[in-house]
């Protein structure tokens, strides 16, 4: 996510460092490096002008604090004001209305709205303790309907049945009704996408949006359009009171144009990111952590809140209890790390939120992917129970026959149990007191403790 601007921004406010005072001559070079960094992005040239004009105002004559070079100063203002762009904060969804609290969901068709609205579904489910109802008024897609039911069923959220023969502002009218009987606190409305905008849809979309009377409307658009994604946002915006926009494709994006072109262009904030095919990939939008990762400083508030959600306790309980008892770790506790690193979006989704990874070499990325991993959980699944808790049994002939069942090679295999011996002999060393360096060791990265001289 973001790649190519983190990585352009990087280099470029790198070369401001050094200097004793921000003054418009040392800061032009590298406010032209940040205009063509964020044009490349394909961020809108609006956008552009004024983010630029803004850090200048803001940069030049300021005098450097004695504990920061003018680099850490200049990157202060420019995350500063990447924040400003895309929202001072985080704007939750407003759900405080006389239940059913409507959700009306609008876009293009292919930007991924019914997939988003089971997403949204799943998410008000499982963190906000709401009981929803999802319905399709999508009557020209032959599966869009389908699609949704389906979608329901897996995330574990209710569907309210409609045909393609219906008028969409008849379901809607059933689904709100239906909402009411039955209690639900949440309704959300898929509604039908198009491939352009056009004065047909626009009035159809007016009407479903005047039967359902929503608290929330919602637009959802593909963020690998980039600036395209804010112009149809606001052409939608001038026909629909949007209250907020879903960027999706996220995680496809290397440059991030959307993200930062949509509030300034229609003045509405995004307020989630779609990053990834799972139905559990959608994060609330929080833009000073967006602006971070940017910058190539990481996102750890988002890492520890996935690890919170992710994690699970029992088995971290088990493996804090066999570390206690100075039981050894085997290859189903390392199978278990694993299942538990893929629902936190895999290796490199948590990669991505730690900082200064945008400047790892490419050689090295590559070299911890996901693929790798999954190779891994298939080796230790083709192993027997006995296998995993004694891997010193696993020889010659056990090797070919894991090999054969994980489709895998035998050099895999080997692999995998030397990474695992070296996991192991970590283990044993903190098990014999080398916990209390390790902790010292960590103390030193922290800010004040020699990471970060003179914060």
């Amino acid at each position: 996510m973001f790649e190519n601007l983190s990585e352009r921004l990087s280099k470029t406010l790198k070369n401001i460092s050094g200097r004793g005072r921000l003054t418009d001559d040392n800061i032009k070079d590298t406010l032209r490096e940040v205009r063509m960094a964020l044009l490349e992005a394909d961020v809108a040239l609006p956008v552009v002008r004024d983010f630029v004009k803004r850090v200048k105002e803001r940069a030049v004559g300021t005098e450097v604090s004695k504990s920061l070079t003018p680099g850490q100063e200049f990157i202060k203002i420019v995350q500063a004001e990447l924040e400003a762009v895309m929202g001072d904060s985080n704007e939750e969804l407003d759900l405080a209305a006389q239940p059913p609290a409507v959700i009306l969901m609008a876009g293009l068709q292919g930007a991924g709205k019914t997939t988003s609205a089971g997403k949204l579904g799943k998410l008000l489910k499982e963190r906000n303790k709401k009981k929803v109802l999802v319905v399709s008024a999508d009557v020209y897609r032959p599966a869009a309907i389908k699609q949704l039911q389906t979608l329901a069923s897996d995330i574990g959220i209710d569907f309210f049945p409609s045909t393609a023969d219906q008028k969409p502002v008849d379901i809607v009218n059933d689904a709100v009704n239906h909402a009411k009987q039955k209690f639900y606190d949440v309704l959300i409305v898929d509604t039908a996408g198009r491939l352009h905008v056009d004065e047909e849809m626009m009035d159809e979309i007016k009407d479903v949006h005047a039967a359902a009377n929503p608290v929330e409307t919602l637009f959802v658009v593909d963020a690998m359009t980039g600036q395209d994604a804010a112009n149809t946002a606001k052409a939608f915006n001038d026909a629909l009171p949007l209250t907020g926009v879903i960027l999706t494709k996220v995680d496809g994006d290397a440059r991030g144009g959307a993200a930062l072109s949509v509030r300034h262009i229609t003045g509405k904030p995004v307020k989630f990111l779609g990053v990834g095919e799972k139905t559990d990939a959608l994060e609330p939008f929080h833009p000073d952590r967006v602006a971070s990762r940017i910058l190539g400083m990481g996102d750890v508030l988002s890492l520890i809140e996935d690890l919170e959600r992710n994690v699970d306790k029992d088995q971290a309980e088990k493996l804090a209890k066999k570390f206690k008892e100075k039981k050894g770790f085997d290859l189903e506790d390392f199978l278990n790390q694993l299942k538990q690193m893929k629902n936190m979006g895999g290796m490199m989704g948590m990669l991505d939120k730690l900082p200064g990874m945008s400047q790892l070499p490419d050689n090295m990325k590559d070299q911890v992917n996901d693929k790798m991993f999954n190779q891994m959980e298939a080796i230790i699944s083709s192993m027997t129970k006995l296998e995993r808790e004694r891997p010193e049994l696993i020889k010659g002939s056990r090797k070919k026959r894991i090999a054969a069942g994980s489709g895998t090679q035998v050099q895999d295999v080997n692999r995998l149990l030397k990474q695992f011996t070296q996991m192991q002999k970590m283990m044993k060393k903190m098990q014999k007191g080398g916990m209390k360096n390790m902790m010292r060791q960590m103390k030193g990265m922290m800010p004040g403790g020699g990471m970060f001289p003179g914060r």
